[in-house]
């Protein structure tokens, strides 16, 4: 059985995040932790009737015991996007928590896998594999970041225009998880599904941009969490999958160092030098195994959609190591 981590439990992608994974088979021990909030949250999904205990710890002294023994961190913590907050906003926030996290996890479970949540993705999982390296303990096959919503956003897009069962489509996405960096492969969903250009185009668009619908939805009130809190579920449900033995296939915002023969076709297609890209992968119990080659060549819409993805996620992913560069580990 699996032990995992939720680390924000008490936010607005926490909270949801933690319930589904106390309904998630597998999982034996569900620690939760916050700064604040855990003893009502933690009580509250006690009481489910499934197998899987549930412990809390609050506050940065509790932080060490909350990631002892756990085979699986979930990182969720930090600010959420709000009306008229730019990315750099986000990113000034978020930054500095992710990497006191990872630094605690580092020192507790170096050999625990690490999902990340916490946007700015882009920025926020090379912060993670800096200070992962700068404690020596990184290992690209064991870091992500989950970019489940962009693959279910288009599902569902998908299912609204044309009827097709959401739950039975699979559309690949590449690149990030932000904007113009998410990259919809269309022409590749299975099953397959005959659209138009514009059809096309329209789609790639409200799956670039699905955050912000939710954003000017909620009329201030918060961003995507309900919708996040599911695909966070779904990635960590098939993370427990792979470590009791399965082998599960996803997509991510992984190291490309994770499988550099793997890379070869995406870095062809458009990521080029890049550190970090999103791709399918395949996962056993050491993270993983390798990322999924396509079934076909994008169109062409795609490529130009990969080309700019890359420019943009060139800068996103230099800002997490300016940051880094600047700022020496606290410990």
């Amino acid at each position: 059985m699996v032990a995992v981590a939720v680390i924000g439990a008490a936010g607005g992608i926490g909270q949801p995040l933690s319930l589904l994974l106390k309904l998630t088979p597998g999982i034996s021990r569900l620690s939760l932790y916050d700064i604040v909030n855990m003893p009502g949250v933690a009580t509250d999904i006690s009481h489910i009737n499934t197998n899987s205990s549930v412990e809390f710890y609050v506050g940065q002294s509790q932080l060490s015991n909350a990631l002892r023994g756990i085979n699986i961190v979930v990182i969720s913590a930090g600010v959420a996007r709000k009306p008229g907050m730019t990315r750099n906003d986000l990113f000034s926030i978020n930054a500095s928590i992710v990497r006191e996290l990872i630094e605690a996890v580092a020192d507790t479970c170096p050999k625990a896998l690490i999902a990340i949540v916490t946007n700015p993705l882009n920025s926020t999982v090379p912060i993670a594999a800096h200070v992962l390296k700068s404690k020596n303990c990184y290992n690209p096959k064991r870091l992500f970041g989950i970019t489940t919503l962009d693959s279910i956003r288009a599902s569902r897009f998908v299912r609204d225009t044309h009827g097709i069962d959401a739950m039975e489509l699979h559309v690949p996405v590449v690149g990030g998880h932000s904007g113009n960096t998410i990259v919809p492969l269309l022409s590749m969903a299975t099953p397959q599904v005959k659209l138009s250009q514009k059809e096309m185009e329209d789609l790639v668009q409200r799956t670039q941009y699905g955050g912000d619908e939710v954003v000017k939805a909620k009329d201030g009130e918060g961003s995507a969490t309900l919708s996040m809190a599911y695909a966070g579920a779904r990635f960590t449900s098939s993370l427990v999958q792979a470590v009791g033995g399965a082998q599960v296939m996803e997509s991510a915002f992984v190291p490309l160092a994770a499988d550099s023969q793997g890379a070869h076709q995406i870095r062809r297609l458009g990521a080029n030098s890049l550190d970090f890209f999103a791709v399918p992968i395949e996962l056993g119990k050491t993270g993983t195994l390798r990322i999924v080659p396509l079934d076909a060549e994008p169109n062409m819409l795609e490529l130009k959609a990969i080309d700019i993805a890359a420019r943009t996620l060139k800068d996103n992913i230099a800002q997490g190591i300016k940051y880094m560069d600047s700022n020496q580990p606290l410990h």
